[in-house]
């Protein structure tokens, strides 16, 4: 009999449901795909639901349900924090209190509440949940393993080794110190919303000048030659007040934090170049440190620092690994996948077999994308007759083409300049659009970017696209020739790719530097001459890969403009209905479902697009 685990992770942000199957992930979803509320963190009940119906079970069929920390270890974190900051804490302690005395306390309760059934439930913990995630699902044997987050329980990093189907920890750094916090506490201090503007401040940063980042080690980061810190506590708020950070950052910092949604100053571009400066550096004496304590030629990335894939790509380029592998669900959704793969493994003491093909254990040629994640296409598809019904009773014309011409077709409306919404497959797990539930145009337009900014995505203009490219080709346009699926590494692009600047064009500051082609693909380029890489595998996407392999030959250009389905404040579209409706809501011009395309300029006159505006014109 097929024994299957429901992993959750729920109540902080990002909630997500897994489930796997005799250590197969069968499916895995964020909670919000389902409820469009963004980052939804209640219960995942909408996302255990779809897992169950993809594997054609109930909760009776379950051998248990799996949560991803232990609430009790997180409050008594609260209680020594709040307690121990009195009376200023009490506040903060009062407000939190209602909301774990009624539910957080009582997760077996809620599971079961939730679930219907009264199913077994165990727990893992926080950044073991998060290692089993990097570990468990990648293309390795054995592998050094690196987790970084804001806190879970009382750790906010850990480093340790995996090895066959077992996990061991080697060095943790306990809260307050975090390394995750202080990159959130920048993000609220450049004008960004706390646990979920992490990747604008990351964005930002290349157009500043690290001008703060002595500053920053001198007085707010004491950090060590192995990579361990402590925080200067005096500069932050989030131990025992509702704030971030403290009135003395702004004295450290020429000025109080920047207020949301007002205008961006050198000043802040300045500060997130700083910010991520002293992040890298942090992030690479950890990995030295982890690679000389383990000997590993391997490493594991999972927690939300993880997905700062600046950061990642100078750990593969400068740092002593032989191969990297990021889990693509990196933050605390990816904790459901972790905890359900490490109950399966070390609870119930399954064996752990890896593809002696992909595994890169010691070949550093293998094949990274043939991992455990199936390309992280791990939520729900619609097959054609689905969306055929759907645009039927929708009244919206549709071209229904044969897969082998849609490539090409959709490949010539590309080249045309035109922004397509890509609706293929099954929904991506994470935070990135790999080709399932992506918007696409042509990296070649030195206008698509500021087009898709304000047109499409309706989001702020100095924000970066990411290249997908052919996997075979990755190295004659980027400083990298290795696998990147999940969109998780930056490199640069190739020296003879790119533009050179005139005198005057080095001259500009800020946001006018986003005015300068780059190179051969201004719209995927950075003004630091970077790219976030997506590669693409014919046996990972072959739909994705064979629209790629159409543009390349018509066009020369093996790489195609990516990025999320969605608009800015709503998550990635889930089903055909979410594709339409917000290919409608903005100035995108095809619209791809399965085989279907859609032409804006023949769809009936759509009525919401004003109230929608205002209801997402905010994060």
């Amino acid at each position: 009999m097929p024994r299957y685990i429901l992993g959750i992770s729920a109540y902080y942000h990002d909630s997500a449901a897994c489930l796997i199957c005799d250590g197969h992930i069968v499916a895995a979803a964020q909670e919000e795909r389902f409820s469009r509320r963004k980052h939804d963190a209640r219960f995942p009940t909408l996302a255990s639901k779809y897992c169950l119906q993809e594997a054609g079970i109930g909760v009776a069929d379950l051998e248990c349900v799996a949560f991803y920390d232990k609430p009790l270890l997180t409050f008594e974190r609260l209680l020594e924090t709040h307690l121990g900051t009195a009376p200023k804490g009490l506040r903060l302690y009062w407000k939190s209190m209602s909301v774990w005395l009624n539910q957080k306390l009582w997760i077996p309760q809620e599971v079961r509440r939730e679930l219907e059934y009264d199913v077994q439930v165990v727990f893992g913990e926080h950044h073991e949940s998060h290692a089993a995630s990097a570990f468990y699902p990648s293309p390795f044997s054995e592998a050094a393993i690196l987790t970084t987050d804001g806190v879970g329980e009382w750790t906010t990093t850990s480093y340790g080794y995996g090895r066959g189907n077992q996990l061991h920890t080697l060095a943790e750094i306990k809260f307050p110190h975090s390394l995750g916090l202080l990159y959130t506490a920048f993000t609220y201090f450049t004008g960004f919303k706390p646990n979920s503007g992490e990747y604008k401040l990351m964005g930002l940063a290349p157009y500043g000048e690290p001008k703060y980042s002595a500053r920053i080690l001198e007085e707010v980061v004491a950090l060590a030659e192995d990579g361990s810190f402590r925080l200067n506590l005096s500069y932050f708020d989030y131990v025992a007040g509702l704030k971030m950070t403290s009135s003395a950052m702004d004295a450290l910092f020429d000025g109080p934090a920047r207020k949301p949604e007002s205008p961006l100053t050198q000043r802040e571009m300045d500060i997130a170049a700083s910010c991520q400066k002293v992040t890298e550096e942090i992030l690479l004496r950890m990995a030295r440190t982890v690679h000389r304590e383990t000997g590993l030629k391997n490493l594991c990335l999972a927690g939300g620092v993880a997905l700062n894939c600046v950061g990642n790509g100078r750990i593969l380029r400068e740092g002593p690994f032989d191969n990297l592998w990021i889990q693509p669900a990196a933050g605390d959704a990816g904790g459901a996948v972790g905890v359900a793969l490490a109950v399966w493994y070390r609870h119930f003491e399954q064996p752990r077999v890896v593809d002696s093909a992909g595994d890169a254990t010691d070949n550093p040629t293998a094949d990274l994308s043939t991992d455990a994640m199936s390309g992280s296409y791990l939520g729900p598809a619609f097959a054609d007759d689905e969306i055929e019904a759907f645009l039927q009773g929708q009244g919206a014309p549709a071209i229904l083409l044969g897969a082998e011409d849609l490539p090409a077709r959709v490949a010539a409306i590309l080249a045309d300049e035109k922004v397509v919404g890509w609706f293929q497959g099954r929904m991506e797990f994470g935070p990135r659009a790999l080709g399932g539930r992506s918007i696409l145009g042509d990296p070649r337009s030195a206008a698509m970017q500021e087009q898709m900014n304000l047109k499409i995505k309706y989001r702020e203009s100095f924000r970066p696209f990411a290249p997908s490219i052919l996997r075979e080709h990755v190295a004659d346009w980027f400083e990298m020739d290795c696998d990147s699926p999940y969109m998780l590494l930056v490199a640069p692009v190739k020296q003879e790719r790119q533009i050179q600047m005139t005198t005057a064009q080095q001259a500009l500051f800020g946001i006018d530097k986003l005015k300068v082609p780059r190179s051969e693909i201004p719209a995927v380029t950075h003004v630091d001459y970077s790219a976030r890489v997506q590669t693409v595998r014919r046996e990972v996407n072959a739909p994705y890969y064979d629209l790629l392999t159409a543009f390349h030959s018509l066009t020369g250009c093996p790489i195609l403009v990516n990025t999320s389905f969605n608009v800015r404040g709503e998550p990635i579209v889930c089903t055909p209905e979410d594709g339409y409706r917000c290919f409608m809501r903005t100035e995108m011009d095809f619209l791809v479902l399965g085989n279907y395309l859609l032409d804006k300029r023949d769809q009936p006159r759509w009525q919401e697009e004003a109230s929608w505006q205002q209801e997402f014109e905010l994060d």
